[in-house]
């Protein structure tokens, strides 16, 4: 059974579409998925998965939560060695670089790459962004609060859907899933 890593966009942000981890868990048991374990309140799920189809299992994940929980909710799907691929292909870990201030923004798919060029060519003042197949990376050196290169932001240059992790949060959710 593969293993997954689930970041669900939009939950328990500003009040809205708010989900107790203890639910989310027992909706991803409820859909046959096992050794389901949760990290921090914003929607990230760890599991083994029954099928080797992740668009399907993502799908199925959507879907659960819109007939359970009757929320609208984007799931955004790495494998475990997707995730390992992430945190190794990171452009900006270099020697001195304050991991505090790096982020991820995983898309649903790969964009165009005259998208890809624009948007990294954007002048973002000191932030940098780098786009890998379906993976942005972030650098804010002055905080991801700051930044012009928001979630939305990326999502509107792209036309993806997109979620956004810290550097502290991808690299856990990595251990999470490596048994």
């Amino acid at each position: 059974m593969p293993t997954y890593v689930a970041m669900l966009r939009g939950i328990n942000v500003g009040g809205r579409n708010r989900i107790k981890m203890r639910v989310l868990e027992a909706l991803f048991v409820d859909l046959g998925h096992t050794d389901v374990v949760t990290y921090i309140q914003s929607g990230n799920v760890v599991f083994k998965g029954r099928s080797k189809r992740a668009a399907a299992v993502a799908r199925g994940i959507e879907e659960g939560i819109a007939s359970e929980l009757g929320l609208d909710v984007k799931v955004l799907l790495r494998s475990r060695d997707e995730l390992a691929g992430v945190v190794a292909g990171n452009p900006f870990l270099r020697s001195g670089v304050d991991a505090a201030r790096l982020h991820v923004t995983f898309l649903n798919g790969t964009p165009e790459p005259a998208l890809v060029q624009d948007l990294e060519a954007f002048d973002a003042g000191p932030d940098e962004i780098r786009v890998r197949g379906r993976d942005a990376y972030l650098r804010c050196p002055e905080g991801y609060g700051n930044t012009k290169l928001n979630n939305g932001f990326v999502e509107k240059r792209l036309h993806a859907t997109a979620t956004t992790r810290n550097w502290n949060s991808v690299t856990k959710l990595l251990e999470l899933a490596t048994p």
